[in-house]
């Protein structure tokens, strides 16, 4: 029977085991409100996809919809939450693959935004509009 060497104190860690636990430690689960710009964005298989940009959500109703993500300079790419398996403090994970991941859409059509212009409340259909408790709101285009 051979006998095996018995490891001494001063002898590193295996790398392998070192590179391991660096991968696997991306902190505990978190909510996506706290959730930080420049975390990396991990695909299904194990690639980095890209960082967080930031989060796209209705946070009064506690809707989180998806995630933009830096890639490849400075592009950014939009991920549906349904795509999102997993948010960590040092770390995303996607239910999307790499080469899914580089299809993704750019960010693009946000909610429209309205304003109210002091300069057009006169006349009847101001005081229409503020009985019926709607105000003067326009879309801007």
């Amino acid at each position: 029977m051979a006998r095996r060497r018995p490891r001494r104190w001063h002898e590193p860690p295996s790398p392998r085991i070192a590179v391991l636990s660096v991968i696997l430690d991306e902190g505990l689960p978190i909510a996506y409100e706290v959730l930080e710009k420049g975390v990396p964005v991990f695909a299904s298989d194990g690639v980095q996809v890209g960082t967080v940009h930031h989060v796209v959500a209705a946070p009064e109703e506690d809707i989180f919809h998806g995630l933009v993500i830096a890639v490849r300079g400075h592009e950014r790419r939009f991920v549906d939450a349904s795509s999102v398996a997993s948010l960590h403090e040092r770390g995303v994970d996607l239910r999307i693959d790499s080469t899914t991941a580089q299809s993704l859409p750019e960010p693009g059509g946000g909610a429209p935004v309205y304003d109210e212009d002091p300069g057009t409340m006169k006349g009847w259909h101001h005081w229409v509009h503020i009985i019926g408790l709607r105000g003067d709101w326009k879309r801007e285009d």
